[in-house]
């Protein structure tokens, strides 16, 4: 008997058509790949600024604990829902919604929102080194954070690097979903 704490796989037959693996290996990926960045983030609520050197102080504890965890939070909730893209769930409406509950979601009504919302992950995670820490980005040339030593500004890239690529992965899932349910043919 397997404890009922262990995680079965979805049925082949989850979905209208069958998903090609890519989409979902990168679909279950996602969450995973931002991770690293969500838990580096859990010590600046508490005032830790893991090596960073800032000029402006931290804002108070009433402020930064939950905007802290609420990003990080937010962000992983926002990367769980791109599971429904190689999911039955992302096909139909749940039941509990009122007017619209248990009706098919069309294509295009949960691609867009996916492609749209991946165009501006691109553009807000996206940035061209210059040099003299400096990286030129859609919205002007920024100034990077100094750190106070090599290994806390490794430790950064290592956990925020991936960011870079959320954008990308929610764009290619979001084209797959949509080329998947209007494929003419099942």
């Amino acid at each position: 008997m397997k404890p009922a704490l262990f995680h079965s796989p979805p049925p082949a037959s989850d979905t209208e058509r069958p998903v090609p693996p890519w989409t979902r290996r990168l679909a279950y990926a996602l969450p995973l790949l931002l991770l690293p960045s969500c838990l580096w983030r859990l010590p600046f609520a508490l005032h830790f600024e893991m090596g960073q050197v800032q000029d402006l102080g931290m804002p108070s504890y009433w402020l930064s604990v939950p905007y802290v965890l609420g990003l990080s939070l937010l962000s992983e909730l926002i990367a769980i829902l791109t599971v429904g893209l190689v999911r039955g769930w992302g096909e139909a409406a749940p039941a509990w919604i009122p007017l619209i509950g248990g009706r098919p979601v069309r294509p295009w009504a949960a691609a867009a929102p996916a492609v749209l919302g991946g165009l501006a992950l691109t553009l807000l995670f996206t940035s061209i080194p210059l040099g003299d820490g400096r990286g030129l980005t859609p919205y002007g040339i920024v100034e990077g954070v100094g750190y106070t030593n090599d290994a806390w500004q490794a430790l950064a890239t290592v956990c925020l690097a991936p960011l870079a690529a959320w954008g990308p992965v929610t764009i290619a899932l979001g084209i797959a979903y949509y080329r998947r349910r209007t494929a003419p043919g099942a």
